[in-house]
This record gives structure tokens, sequence and C-alpha cells, in this order.
């Protein structure tokens, strides 16, 4: 497996990024975004889990979200694709930092493209944060990904039908939460299933019993889930 170990950034001050690669001249692209006060390394150790040699090359993209104060840890400065503001849900998420990561990760998909992987092969994941973010792009995406991947997570909105695109809800959805999560209480994951299949998503929905983590059985059912674009 080909690693880039050094951050990756170009003239356009993109995301810093660390990558993996499965094979030479990537077909397929995973982007995937950590949780709060992590970075890009996090869930580098998964690739080999998540892979299967048969499979197409792919390319694994880990950014590392901006650095900035947490309201919620005291005005703490750390990695965070937004500021959380409110213990809430319904108030948690600072607005204008969803949009200005939902901005760069239109970037970092635009990239791709560039390097010869359309959209219809780029799956956009992520955990916590990340993953709220991911549903965020995902539910705007005038041309469709390959599929989103949303872990111990919420809707940092709750969207209707006009606000999605038809061809956002051709995109198919892993979420998948912890049934003893304290973080992103699982209700609300269990929400945002019900709100993306009332909006006409196929939603793969999982519940496991853990807490705000991620486990081995999460992880082969999130494999058998890539199998199905990746292979299928």
């Amino acid at each position: 497996m080909r690693s880039v170990d050094n951050a990756v950034m170009d003239t356009r001050t993109l995301l810093e990024t660390v990558e993996r690669e499965t094979g030479p001249s990537p077909q397929w692209t995973v982007i995937w975004l950590h949780g709060l006060g992590a970075d890009g390394h996090d869930f580098v150790p998964f690739v080999p889990e998540l892979i299967d040699r048969a499979w197409p090359s792919l390319r694994f993209v880990f950014p590392h979200a901006p650095v900035r104060a947490v309201t919620i840890n005291n005005g703490t400065r750390m990695r965070a694709w937004y500021d959380i503001v409110d213990f809430n849900l319904a108030n948690r998420a600072d607005r204008q930092g969803v949009e200005e990561s939902v901005a760069q990760i239109e970037a970092l998909i635009a990239r791709e493209g560039e390097r010869g992987v359309p959209p219809e092969r780029i799956v956009l994941a992520g955990f916590s944060q990340g993953g709220a973010v991911t549903l965020a792009a995902g539910l705007r995406r005038t041309t469709p990904l390959a599929g989103l991947v949303a872990l111990s997570t919420y809707l940092t909105t709750v969207p209707t039908e006009v606000d999605v695109p038809a061809a956002a809800r051709q995109q198919p959805v892993f979420l998948a939460h912890g049934t003893h999560d304290p973080v992103v209480p699982y209700a609300a994951g269990q929400q945002s299933a019900h709100v993306l299949g009332g909006l006409g998503f196929d939603v793969d929905w999982h519940a496991y019993p853990m807490a705000h983590q991620v486990c081995a059985e999460q992880v082969a059912d999130l494999r058998a889930w890539f199998a199905r674009r990746v292979a299928g």
C-alpha cells in the first residue's frame, strides 16, 4: 500500500491531508473526515481492514480539519470542522463553520476529479463532527457521489424535500451509531436515518452496543457496504 505520510497541500490552499493508496493509478477515492480534536491520521489504521486486494485501486484521503476555538471546551483551540456552541443538538453546530467546511470538502472532491476520479467513484465519509459535515455536503450535491458514510453523528439541520436536490437522493448512505453513545445521543442517529429515509435516500442503518467509537462489527459491515459499491 502506497502512503503519503507528509501533509499534502497545493497552491490553492486546500486542506492538508494524509493519503493512502491501495495500488497504482487509483480508480476510486474515499475522503474521510475525522472527529473533534483528532486529525487526519485518526482513521488511517482502519484502511487495511476495510479493503480487499481484489478491488480496484483506491485512494483514501484523510484531511486535517482547521484549528479553531471550541466554545464548549472553554475556547480551547483544536482541530474542528465547526465550533460547538451548545450541548443541545438543535443549537450545537456553528452554521458558518459547517458551510466553510463543506466548501473545503467540495474543493477536495474537485481535486479528485482533476486526478482522474469522477464524483460517481468518490465516497465521502466521516465520524462524529466529520460525519455531520459529510451529511451536510452530501445533501446538497447536484452531482451524486458514490455514497456517504456517517458514523456516530447527526444532521446539523433538518432538511426538507425542497432543500435536497433530486441528484443528491441517488447517493446511498451508510449510517451507524452506538446505542450507548454519551456524546451524540443514539436517538439523534436514529432520527437522522428516519429523516434521510423519508427524503428518499437508500439508508443502510446499523446500531451497535458501543459508546462514541468504532467497533469490529461495524468495520465488517462497512467493508461489505464498500464491496457493493466498489466491487459490484
